[in-house]
C-alpha cells in the first residue's frame, strides 16, 4: 500500500529515492505548450515571447539592454529588466513582443525605477550560449553578436548603461575667452574584459577606438570601466547607432545627438557621410567655436514628433546632458 495523496510533501530527491527517480526522469528535458497562453486559464495578463531566438536586429538590441541593466534570475526560467526609463522598459517589452505589463516600484531616496520580469526558459537558455549569464556585472565579457549586428547590440549596451553627454565648457590657453560645446559617447561596465571586446569590434568595424578608464571604486563597490569616445570619434559612431529612423532606442539620448548634429551640421546617417578626412563637418551659419545661444533664441516648442513618430528636436532646442 502506498502513502496515499501528498505523501512526496516535504521529501528531497536528496532524502527520499523515489523522489530522486522522478527527478532524474525530467531533467534535461523542455515543454513545449499544447494550449496557447491566452486560452490557458492559468494565466492572467501574461503573453508569450513572439520574438525568435535567433540573431536580428531587435535581438541584437534587446540582448545588449540585458547585458546591462538585465538580471537572469538563479531559478533558471525568470528573467528581469529595470530601469529609471518607462519608455525603455515599454520598448524592450515590445522588442520581444511581449505584453506591456510592468511595475512601478519606488525606492527609499524617493526615486522610482520600473521593472518587468517574466517566466521564459528557452530564452534563459539561450542567452546563456551567447554570453549573458547569472551575476554577469563583474564577470561579463564578449558576446557572441555577428559582427553586422554589432552597432544595434551596442545601442542597446549605450541605453543600459551609457551616457550622451553635450555640454559647454570654458577654453584654456589659447582658447581662452572662448565657449566651446563637447560631445562624449561613455559606455561604463564592471568589467574590463567586455568593454575591451566592445572597443575591439567597434574599432575594428567603425575606425573608432575610444579610451578605456579606470574609475575610482565608491565605497563598498567594485572598480568601474568607463569607455568613451569624445567628439570626433562620436560624430562618426553615433550616426551608425542611429542609422534607422524607426530602430529601437532610448529616444532622450537620441535627442542629445540629433540636436548636436542639427546644431552643427553633422551627417546623422551613415549614407550621408562625406569621404573627407574630417569625419564631420559644420554648416556656415554655425561654425564650431560659436557661442552658446541665448535661451531666448530657443524655440520655446519643445521636441516634438515627425511623421515616422519619432521624436526629434526642432532648431535651436538644446537638450545638453542625458546620462
Amino acid at each position: 500500500m502506498g502513502e496515499g495523496k501528498g505523501w512526496a510533501r516535504g521529501k528531497t530527491a536528496a532524502t527520499d529515492p523515489r523522489v530522486s527517480h522522478a527527478a532524474a526522469a525530467h531533467r534535461g528535458l523542455t515543454y513545449r505548450r499544447h494550449v496557447s497562453v491566452e486560452q490557458d486559464g492559468r494565466y492572467r495578463g501574461a503573453g508569450a515571447r513572439t520574438l525568435e531566438l535567433e540573431w536580428s536586429p531587435a535581438m541584437a538590441y534587446v540582448v545588449g539592454l540585458l547585458a546591462t541593466d538585465g538580471c537572469l534570475i538563479s531559478d533558471g526560467r525568470h528573467l528581469s529588466f529595470k530601469s529609471a526609463d518607462e519608455q525603455l522598459v515599454c520598448t524592450f517589452l515590445e522588442c520581444l513582443g511581449r505584453p506591456l505589463t510592468y511595475r512601478r516600484i519606488a525606492g527609499r531616496t524617493g526615486n522610482t525605477h520600473f521593472e518587468a520580469q517574466f517566466s521564459d526558459v528557452q530564452f534563459w537558455r539561450w542567452l546563456g550560449t551567447i554570453g549573458v549569464t547569472p551575476t554577469k556585472s563583474l564577470v561579463l565579457g564578449a558576446l557572441a553578436v555577428p559582427d553586422g549586428l554589432t552597432v544595434h547590440c551596442a545601442r542597446g549596451l549605450l541605453d543600459g548603461d551609457g551616457s550622451i553627454l553635450d555640454y559647454w565648457y570654458d577654453g584654456t590657453g589659447k582658447a581662452r575667452g572662448g565657449r566651446y560645446e563637447a560631445l562624449v559617447t561613455v559606455f561604463n561596465s564592471a568589467s574590463r574584459s567586455h568593454l575591451e571586446w566592445l572597443r575591439e569590434r567597434l574599432g575594428r568595424q567603425l575606425g573608432v577606438m575610444g579610451a578605456l578608464v579606470a574609475q575610482p571604486p565608491k565605497e563598498h563597490r567594485a572598480m568601474m570601466w568607463r569607455l568613451a569616445y569624445a567628439i570626433r570619434e562620436s560624430t562618426r559612431l553615433l550616426p551608425h547607432l542611429y542609422a534607422s529612423a524607426d530602430a529601437p532606442c532610448l529616444l532622450r539620448k537620441r535627442l542629445v545627438w540629433e540636436g548636436y548634429a542639427r546644431r552643427h551640421g553633422v551627417f546623422t546617417s551613415p549614407s550621408e557621410t562625406a569621404e573627407t578626412e574630417a569625419p564631420y563637418r559644420f554648416a556656415q551659419s554655425d561654425p564650431p567655436h560659436s557661442s552658446p545661444r541665448n535661451d531666448g533664441d530657443l524655440d520655446q516648442g519643445g521636441p516634438r514628433s515627425d511623421r515616422a513618430g519619432i521624436m526629434r528636436c526642432p532648431p535651436g532646442w538644446r537638450n545638453l546632458v542625458a546620462a
